[in-house]
C-alpha cells in the first residue's frame, strides 16, 4: 500500500502542481530525509558522490600524481608522489604550476576542485603543464601521461626503539592489510619484537580489511567479529593461520575519532587479551552498511546489520536523538570532561562483558581503552590556533624548504641526522612569526603564548622533515610530544602487560602446550 501511495502522490505532483516541481530533485530530498530518520550512517549518494567516496578506500585515483597546495593564488607542488607520472618526468617538490594545457591557472582564483578537474583524468590521457621553478628564469614545459595513483593506507612506519616498531594506519582501504603486513615484516627485519599500531583518527573503511588485519595478530580460528541484522543471519569472521605477528607485545593507540573498522580491530585484540588498547574511548560505530544501486546510477548505503566483538559487545553509541545530536557527542564528551578524566565516562552495568581472561570490558558506545590517556590542551593558545587556521605552518615551511632544499639535503643526508642535529632556534622562530604576521596571525597584546612554543617548534621541524623525506619523518618527530604515543612506549617498559593480564607468550593454543605449568604461574603473577 505504501508504494502505491507514494507513486500516486508523485504522479499528482508531476501532473497537477502549479509549477514544474522537479520530481527528480524532490525524490532525492525525500530519500535523504527518510534515511536521516533511520540512523546516522544510512545515506543516499549520487553517481559523482559515490566515485569521490570510494577513491580513498579503493586505494587509487587517476591523475598526474602530486600533492599540492594553493598559495598566493598559485598551485604549488608540495610533493611529487614517488613513482607517479609527475615524478617520472621530473616535476619537483616546490614547483609552481602556471599553465595547464593552454589555460593559465596562476593568479586567476583557482580552487581545489578546479585543480582536480584540470589535473585528474583517465589513465593514458595527456596533459601539458608549464612550471615556474626556483632558480630558473624561464617557464619549464612538461607533458605528463596520467596514470593510476596509489593512495596508501599507511602514513608512517619507523623503529621507535631498537625493538619497537611503529605503524600509523590512516584508513582501512582495499590495501590496508597488505600494507600493514609488509610494514610489520619490514620492521621485524630491523629488529622489531613489539608493535605499536596507531589507529587514532582512523575513521574505518572496509569490513573485510578489518577482519584480515586483525588476523595478522590473532591465532588460527579465533573469532574476530560477527554481524547480525533483521534480514541477515549471524555471520562469523574468524582468524586464520596467516598472521605475521601472532606473538609479541602489541599496543593499539586509539582516540575519540577512532571508528568503525578500527574499533573492530581494537575490540578483537582487547577481547582476546592479545594486546593493550591505550588512549581515549573510541567513536562508537557498530553498524554495517551495504550499497544498493538505484536505476539512475545513484545508490543508497543502507545499514543492514550490527557488528559485535568476540565477547558479544555491540559498541554502537545511541542515535535515537537524531543525526545532529549523534555527531555532537564528541563535543559533549569534551564539555562533560570525559576526554580529560576517565571517571567521567558513563559505563552501564548492562553493557558489561568479559575478555578471554575474564577482564571486564564495556559496550554501548565505543571501545574503552585499557589505559586511559587524557587529552592535553595545556600547550594550546589562541595564537597557535591563528597560525594553524591561516595555513602559516605549511606555507612557511614550503617556502623555506623550496629555497634551501639543496643545502638541507647536503647538511642532513638522513632522517636520523636531521632529527639529531636540526634545531628550530630563536632566529628561525622569529622569521616564522614575521611570516605569520603577513597572514594576519598575530598574538593578542595581552596573550602569553610561551606554552605553545615547544609545539610550534616541533610542528615546524616535523613539516620540514616531511617535505624532505616523507610523512614517516613527520610522525617520528611530532610523536615525541604525543601523550598517547609516550604512554604506549612506557607500557612496554613497565608492568602494564602483566597488570592487565596480557601474556604474549600464551598468544596461541600452540604456545600453551609448549609452556610449562611453572612458567604459566610465573607469567600470571
Amino acid at each position: 500500500m505504501y508504494q502505491q501511495k507514494m507513486a500516486t502522490f508523485l504522479n499528482l505532483l508531476d501532473n497537477y502542481y502549479v509549477q514544474d516541481p522537479n520530481i527528480d530533485s524532490l525524490v532525492e530530498i525525500g530519500i535523504t530525509e527518510i534515511l536521516k530518520k533511520l540512523d546516522p550512517h544510512s545515506v543516499y549518494m549520487n553517481a559523482e558522490e559515490i566515485k569521490k567516496a570510494n577513491e580513498p578506500l579503493e586505494g587509487n585515483f587517476e591523475g598526474v600524481g602530486i600533492q599540492f597546495q594553493i598559495y598566493q593564488d598559485t598551485i604549488i607542488v608540495v610533493h611529487a608522489i614517488t613513482g607517479g607520472p609527475s615524478q617520472k618526468v621530473g616535476i619537483q617538490d616546490g614547483d609552481k604550476i602556471i599553465f595547464v594545457d593552454t589555460s593559465k591557472v596562476a593568479g586567476v582564483g583557482i580552487n581545489n576542485d578546479g585543480v582536480f578537474k584540470k589535473l585528474r583524468g583517465k589513465k593514458g590521457t595527456k596533459v601539458t603543464i608549464k612550471i615556474k621553478r626556483f632558480g630558473e628564469s624561464e617557464l619549464l614545459d612538461f607533458e605528463i601521461v596520467r596514470d593510476k595513483i596509489p593512495i596508501y593506507a599507511i602514513e608512517a612506519q619507523y623503529m621507535a626503539s631498537p625493538d619497537i616498531g611503529y605503524i600509523k594506519l590512516a584508513r582501512f582501504s582495499a590495501t590496508a592489510t597488505e600494507e600493514t603486513q609488509a610494514a610489520i615484516d619490514s620492521l621485524k627485519r630491523k629488529g622489531a619484537k613489539k608493535i605499536i599500531l596507531d589507529l587514532t583518527s582512523n575513521g574505518g573503511g572496509y569490513l573485510n580489511q578489518a577482519n584480515a588485519l586483525s588476523d595478522l595478530f590473532l591465532s588460527d580460528g579465533k573469532l574476530v567479529v560477527y554481524s547480525e541484522g533483521r534480514s541477515q543471519p549471524r555471520i562469523d569472521l574468524n582468524a586464520t593461520a596467516e598472521g605475521n605477528f601472532e606473538h609479541g607485545e602489541v599496543v593499539i593507540m586509539v582516540d575519540q575519532n577512532t571508528a568503525s573498522a578500527s574499533e573492530i580491530v581494537s575490540g578483537a585484540v582487547q577481547d582476546w587479551d592479545r594486546g593493550l588498547i591505550i588512549g581515549r574511548r573510541t567513536f562508537g560505530k557498530g553498524l554495517v552498511q551495504k550499497g544498493y544501486p538505484l536505476p539512475d546510477m545513484s545508490a543508497v548505503r543502507l545499514t543492514m546489520a550490527h557488528y559485535y566483538t568476540p565477547s558479544g559487545r555491540n559498541i554502537q553509541k545511541p542515535y535515537t536523538k537524531g543525526v545532529d545530536k549523534y555527531y555532537e557527542d564528541i563535543e559533549e564528551r569534551y564539555e562533560g570532561g570525559e576526554l580529560f578524566d576517565i571517571t567521567k565516562i558513563k559505563l552501564a552495568d548492562s553493557t558489561k562483558y568479559y575478555t578471554q581472561a575474564k577482564r571486564v570490558v564495556y559496550g554501548g558506545g565505543g571501545i574503552t581503552p585499557d589505559i586511559f590517556v587524557p587529552l592535553d590542551t595545556s600547550w594550546s593558545s589562541k595564537y597557535y590556533g591563528k597560525l594553524v587556521r591561516t595555513g602559516s605552518f605549511n606555507q612557511f615551511v614550503l617556502e623555506y624548504v623550496n629555497s634551501n632544499r639543496s643545502f638541507l639535503e647536503k647538511r642532513y643526508p638522513t632522517v636520523d641526522v636531521f632529527i639529531k642535529d636540526f634545531e628550530v632556534d630563536s632566529v628561525f622562530l622569529n622569521k616564522f612569526y614575521a611570516f605569520g604576521k603577513t597572514k594576519k596571525a598575530e598574538p593578542d597584546s595581552t596573550e602569553n603564548f610561551s606554552r605553545s612554543i615547544p609545539t610550534i617548534k616541533n610542528q615546524l621541524k616535523g613539516l620540514i622533515g616531511q617535505d624532505l623525506w616523507s610523512s614517516s619523518a613527520y610522525y617520528q618527530i611530532t610523536n615525541i610530544q604525543n601523550p598517547i604515543y609516550i604512554r604506549s612506549l612506557q607500557a612496554f617498559m613497565d608492568d602494564s602487560f602483566k597488570k592487565y593480564g596480557i601474556l604474549p607468550e600464551l598468544a596461541s593454543p600452540v604456545d600453551r602446550k609448549k609452556v610449562s605449568p611453572e612458567k604459566k604461574k610465573e607469567l600470571k603473577k
